[in-house]
């Protein structure tokens, strides 16, 4: 059940997605940052924790769920640091994201021969 409640929520955050791009001229890029910005107000709100305790990973993998790990984390690092922890604790959460990110972009630029679209 819970392979089914994930897909289910990832595959509504997908085709939110897809109609942002077939409906409207956002850019992907435009669409990427209103979607993380989204899981970050929607965390705010308290709308996106239900989502997520619902959805597992249906909701935490796709950007919203980027988006909910800054806001988790910029709360956590105000309720430890104070004002500073609202721009070092967002990073700190999803600092294993962001490198795994980085370490597996490396890995298949050098793996595998990059070339700029035509």
């Amino acid at each position: 059940m819970e392979y089914l409640r994930a897909f289910i929520v990832g595959g509504l955050i997908c085709v939110i997605g897809q109609i942002l791009i077939d409906k409207t001229r956002l850019t992907p890029a435009r669409i990427l940052v209103c979607f993380v910005t989204a899981g970050v107000i929607l965390t705010a709100v308290g709308v996106y924790e239900p989502i997520v305790k619902f959805g597992g990973a249906g909701a935490t993998v796709p950007l919203p769920g980027f988006g909910y790990t800054l806001a988790k984390g910029a709360m956590k690092g105000v309720d430890e640091l104070g004002a500073l922890g609202a721009f070092v604790g967002g990073v700190r959460a999803a600092a294993g994201g962001i490198t795994a990110a980085v370490v597996f972009g490396y890995l298949a630029a050098v793996l595998f021969n990059p070339r700029m679209k035509r």
